[in-house]
């Protein structure tokens, strides 16, 4: 099928408003199909300003009909309730000069579309029809203070005539209020929601103004970790990477996981020493020189978890008794080195039921200081079904940080569902890492984890400062690939990187390029 452009004028959408006279000038805007291969679409809307002065922002809305969906934007900020969509300028966008042009793309889904209806810019008609004076402008900016079981909203009054306000989270309504707060009670402590504030009235709602907070009672473990933070890998064992002593990691490291536990005959137990060959490749290193290291990163400001697991690794928690084995192993292993917390990196399988029995059992024991990270591999996190997936929630009140490996595994579907997105790019990163965020972990619980350079994985290396275009993407969607986040996560939490010894085998380019970038991060 030959694929066309197909230019929509939208002066025929006015609604049944009255037109402006010939000689008025108007902004408008008109929304062209681009291509259409029977599957999908892309579209296009270019803005206009036909007025005599600035136009400080815009707001595009319109309607999609049944059954098409669009799942990613560019160059606005894209909002959707059922088949209305909202597309308002970015946060880096100049006001729009007299007579100058912006335009915005999206991808949507299936093909054979047959366009738009219903649009307006900035309230009125996208062909310069009169704005609707009975819908009421969007609230502003909301602000959230949590307690343990409610979430406290207050945003700015909307102009125009306002009945009241509605908060929604996601499509249900929450309340309905003639105030400029709400709050919503009967919550679970240390959980995250998102709520739309939309005012209204007789003739219609406004734009919705969007606010995540969790509610308090979340007793996971940072001790003294950056609100933005980089983690590696060290290796007690020999590879073809660098062979350090603990002592050599960078200051650019603020958490270092060693690499690894060990399995026993007994169901659970971990145990761990420096590795004979890893000794003597470094010119000597005894478990009390180790011991030495780690109090000396303490000294630095790092924290130093064990890691558990690994490629090879044989740890198994399928029952009660192995999984109090577990904690009581891994605790006598804390207190004899120094350690902070533990890193579940069991690739090749895990029971969420127990290896949560186990980490709870170990916080018990070691407080609420205790660090708990997961590096699950890029399957492992598809879909909440998953038991990674399922053991993260479960423990979402005391855990730290989740890595997950974005490598090592292919091409995988985002949180879109539109594509597989292909490793070693922005999109399969903020796609991904999107999953994670929008299904129950909080952004300060989710970070990316790549490898350090060439040698370091199978498939998957990223350049250094593709991984901050992605921290970007995600933390204010800017710098994002084709795939654009639903919204902004200003506390994802970091990165992670495999590792720190093949980081000093590429000159330390992964850390002194994203450290600097994770400092720079509001």
């Amino acid at each position: 099928m030959r694929l066309r452009a197909i230019l929509l004028t939208l002066a025929t959408l006015a609604l049944g408003l009255p037109a402006l006279p010939a000689h008025a000038a108007a902004a408008t805007a008109t929304f062209v199909k681009v291509s259409d291969w029977g599957s999908g679409f892309e579209g296009k809307v270019t803005v206009t300003n036909g007025t005599t002065a600035a136009l400080p922002s815009w707001n595009v809305q319109f309607d999609l009909p049944a059954g098409f969906t669009i799942p990613s934007a560019w160059d606005a900020v894209m909002t959707r309730n059922g088949q209305h969509y909202t597309f308002t300028s970015p946060s880096w966008a100049a006001p729009l000069a007299p007579g100058a042009s912006a335009s915005f793309g999206f991808n949507g889904s299936p093909g054979n579309f047959p366009g738009i209806t219903g649009c307006t810019l900035n309230g009125a008609s996208c062909g310069g029809g009169t704005t609707n004076p009975g819908v009421p402008g969007a609230p502003g900016a909301v602000s959230a203070t949590t307690t343990g079981n409610s979430i406290t909203l207050t945003w700015g009054a909307a102009t125009g005539t306002v009945t009241g306000y509605r908060v929604y989270e996601g499509s249900a309504l929450k309340t309905t209020t003639t105030a400029t707060t709400a709050t919503i009670s009967g919550l679970a402590a240390c959980q995250t929601h998102t709520y739309t504030v939309k005012a209204y009235n007789a003739q219609g709602e406004s734009p919705g103004q969007d606010a995540t907070a969790t509610t308090t009672g979340c007793t996971g473990g940072d001790g003294t970790l950056p609100r933005h933070f980089l983690t590696g890998y060290w290796h007690n064992f020999v590879n073809p990477a660098v062979e350090l002593k603990l002592s050599a990691v960078p200051d650019e490291y603020d958490l270092v996981a060693v690499a690894f536990g060990e399995a026993t005959a007994t169901a659970g137990e971990v145990v761990f020493s420096v590795d004979p060959g890893l000794a003597t490749a470094v010119g000597g290193y005894t478990d009390a020189q180790f011991k030495a290291d780690v109090q000396a990163l303490h000294q630095r400001g790092k924290k130093v978890i064990l890691s558990v697991g690994g490629e090879a690794g044989r740890v198994q928690v399928a029952s009660a008794a192995a999984a109090t084995t577990f904690a009581d192993s891994v605790y006598a292993l804390m207190r004899s080195y120094g350690f902070d917390g533990v890193d579940i990196d069991l690739e090749n399988g895990l029971n969420a039921t127990y290896m949560a029995q186990a980490l709870r059992s170990l916080q018990a024991k070691a407080g609420s200081g205790l660090i708990i990270t997961m590096a699950p591999q890029t399957i492992d996190m598809q879909s909440t079904g998953m038991e990674y997936f399922k053991l993260a929630l479960s423990i979402k009140d005391i855990l730290t940080v989740v890595h997950t490996q974005f490598y090592n595994s292919g091409s995988m579907l985002g949180c879109d569902q539109a594509q597989a997105y292909t490793q070693g790019t922005v999109n399969f990163m903020t796609a991904l890492a999107c999953i994670q965020l929008e299904n129950g972990l909080r952004p300060d619980q989710v970070a990316l984890g790549l490898p350090a350079g060439p040698g370091a994985a199978g498939g998957g290396v990223v350049a250094p400062s593709l991984v901050n275009q992605a921290l970007d993407c995600l933390a204010k969607r800017t710098g994002c690939g084709t795939f654009v986040p639903p919204r902004a996560y200003p506390d994802i939490r970091g990165a992670m990187t495999w590792s720190i010894n093949w980081d000093a085998s590429n000159n330390w380019s992964f850390s002194k390029t994203v450290k600097p970038h994770l400092q720079g991060m509001p």
